[in-house]
């Protein structure tokens, strides 16, 4: 006689491997739906991040778990006592959990760069590089398979997205100046790569020269690059020109939405910005002809925090408008950072 034990153990062993040869075979294409899904997720988080910016708060544990959770992983991996069967289900486990924390935190700031960035001025970059980077953190297959399996990509990675969101939390937690933000951002980031990519040469003066040229890239990028990055959280809110201007109601009178070949022209630019409460910032006009610096105005204080917003108007007085001009009006902050940008063209 068969024993009934025995035949429903067989049958439950025989359903078990079904399971997993189903798994085997579909499994390239679950995670790919996967990887939709949290597209999908992230486009609700950009909703969130566009009218609320209280979540960045938590973001600070994301930062924190991802980078601890960097730290240890490559140690726990290497433990003598974990089998080599279960190293690569505990990195598959770590990898969920940075993905999901990765793709909260960069949608989430991607429409604070977006409403912060100049369409059609290079800062626009850096917010496709951003959503780049959120776009990656949802492609689980390329995730698991490339970028957290090769430590310097990893290290990057991180130290990219570490630098985009200390540049939004610093200047809206803490109403830091976009101009000191991207600075203490850079070295962050420079600590962010150091901890995780680490050169493993065994030659100690090649190991000081990578983190030397290293740490001067990081820096230089973020110092040299500041105009490449938007002024985030200052939003413009638009521009104004007039010929006059009247100093108690902030009001432009006689505006100017086209320019007309003219002798000399006294011109009026007011611009309203919008900025949390607390920020400070140090904003300045720089009038252009043809994209040939005419004016720029003193550097004035911004207090951010307003309902209303921030308004600033300088005038500039042009010696004569032929026909074809076209004149540029930008607000930029103390270390060059575009905030907005307003045209007039005349006729011809």
């Amino acid at each position: 006689m068969s024993d009934p034990k025995a035949a429903i153990g067989a049958s439950s062993a025989h359903s078990q491997r079904r399971i997993n040869d189903w798994f085997r075979r579909h499994g390239e294409a679950l995670w790919w739906l996967h990887s939709f899904y949290a597209l999908a997720l992230g486009i609700g988080v950009m909703w969130l991040g566009n009218r609320n910016f209280a979540y960045l708060r938590v973001a600070i544990f994301h930062i924190g778990f991802i980078w601890l959770s960097g730290l240890l992983l490559p140690k726990l991996l290497n433990h003598p006592r974990l089998t080599p069967a279960w190293a690569p289900r505990l990195r598959l486990v770590v990898n969920y959990f940075n993905k999901n924390l990765y793709q909260q935190m960069l949608f989430f700031v991607l429409p604070i760069y977006y409403a912060s960035a100049t369409f059609g001025s290079p800062n626009m970059g850096f917010v496709v590089l951003v959503g780049l980077s959120a776009i990656l953190s949802t492609l689980d297959i390329i995730y698991d398979r490339h970028l957290s399996v090769k430590r310097r990509l990893t290290a990057g990675f991180f130290a990219f997205n570490l630098f985009a969101l200390i540049n939004v939390i610093l200047p809206i937690l803490w109403s830091i100046s976009n101009t000191l933000t991207t600075r203490v951002s850079g070295m962050v980031a420079f600590l962010g790569f150091l901890t995780l990519g680490y050169p493993d040469s065994p030659s100690a003066i090649r190991r000081i020269a990578v983190v030397i040229g290293t740490a001067v890239f990081i820096l230089a990028a973020g110092e040299l690059g500041r105009s490449f990055i938007p002024p985030a959280p200052l939003r413009w809110a638009g521009a104004e020109f007039g010929t006059d201007f009247e100093r108690e109601s902030l009001r432009v009178v006689s505006p100017v939405t086209e320019l007309k070949p003219t002798g000399s022209l006294p011109l009026y630019g007011l611009t309203a910005i919008k900025a949390p409460l607390g920020l400070r910032e140090m904003l300045q006009h720089r009038w252009y002809v043809n994209g040939k610096l005419i004016c720029a105005s003193p550097f004035y204080n911004v207090v951010g925090g307003r309902q209303e917003g921030f308004r600033l108007w300088t005038s500039c007085v042009f010696d004569t408008v032929p026909s074809g001009t076209e004149l540029r009006l930008d607000l930029e902050t103390e270390g060059g950072q575009l905030v907005g940008r307003a045209r007039l063209k005349s006729k011809g």
